[in-house]
């Protein structure tokens, strides 16, 4: 087929990859260059540098309304559009543009977590399992037919960033799988009920109370993790948790019991992997050997 594909971050280019080597992309859509880094410098998104590796061309509008960016959208004549974490909202003469429509890739098993960080709100609700939807692409936020799921569990200690590895490449199966099916599958409307949002992760949710509970806390650092980072205060230090897991004992919200083991509003959280300012992540063992915890954070 004769392929758009839509998508900017790293979860973005496994798909980008599959589409690459199975059909024909004719042109990719990514988020302008921002800038980045210290120096401010203009960067070009994940997707975009991958898709000029690859060849292909790469558009990079500020938004899709104007004639000129449709314009160049309709001259491809594609069979379909597939969208994976673009970032822009198509509107509804762009979604009617390509002969079998536009498909969007969704890291949750829908209608549960429509939106922005459908990934870190999975883990952080305690979500025993979370997934893929190939989804029809229509005006609402994430509200499409489903037409393909696939379902993974989550790890009792799994963090974001292999969650996100992990449903990257299985929306780049699966993709595949839709669109050499698609004439065949048959869509399915989303169930009113057990509608959630997926919020944008708001970097004031990141900083640790120990009194609340160590099932949520735990939930917290995982979730959080890499970005931004559960973090806590520790000798005038703010010291980024990014794993951990649940630990037998308790005390006094925040009181040190052994090692890296911290209470909780109730029971205990191990903290298995943590980062000190300036520094790179490293095992809770070796921060320790240069981080002496206080008896209560």
């Amino acid at each position: 087929m004769k392929v758009i594909f839509m998508g900017t971050p790293d979860f973005s280019v496994p798909v980008l990859e599959a589409l690459h080597q199975a059909h024909e992309v004719v042109g990719v859509w990514s988020q302008p260059p921002r800038p980045a880094g210290r120096g401010k410098e203009l960067r070009k998104t994940p997707v975009h540098a991958r898709a000029e590796a690859l060849g292909l061309t790469v558009y990079t509008p500020e938004r899709l309304k104007s004639p000129e960016d449709q314009a160049a959208i309709a001259a491809l004549g594609a069979d379909v559009a597939v969208v994976v974490a673009y970032g822009l909202i198509l509107p509804q003469s762009v979604l009617d543009m390509p002969a079998k429509g536009c498909l969007n890739i969704h890291a949750s098993l829908l209608p549960r977590w429509r939106g922005a960080a459908p990934i870190h709100r999975a883990i952080m609700a305690g979500d025993a399992e979370t997934g893929i939807c190939i989804m029809q692409m229509e005006a609402g936020l994430d509200t499409g037919p489903v037409l393909l799921r696939e379902a993974t569990a989550i790890g009792a200690e799994e963090v974001t960033a292999g969650l996100h590895d992990r449903l990257s490449q299985m929306g780049a199966a699966l993709i595949l799988k839709a669109l050499e099916d698609l004439d065949q599958l048959q869509p399915e409307a989303q169930p009113e009920a057990g509608v959630t949002y997926a919020a944008k992760i708001d970097k004031a949710e990141a900083r640790i109370d120990w009194s609340r509970p160590a099932a949520e806390i735990d939930r917290q650092i995982r979730g959080l993790s890499p970005f931004p980072g559960a973090w806590t205060q520790l000798g005038g230090e703010r010291v980024k948790l990014l794993r951990s897991r649940l630990a037998p004992g308790g005390g006094a919200p925040g009181e040190v019991l052994s090692g890296f083991t911290i209470a909780c509003g109730s029971g205990a959280v191990e903290v298995l992997e943590a980062q000190r300012e300036g520094k790179k992540p490293m095992a809770a063992a070796e921060v320790l050997k240069g981080l002496i915890l206080p008896a209560r954070l």
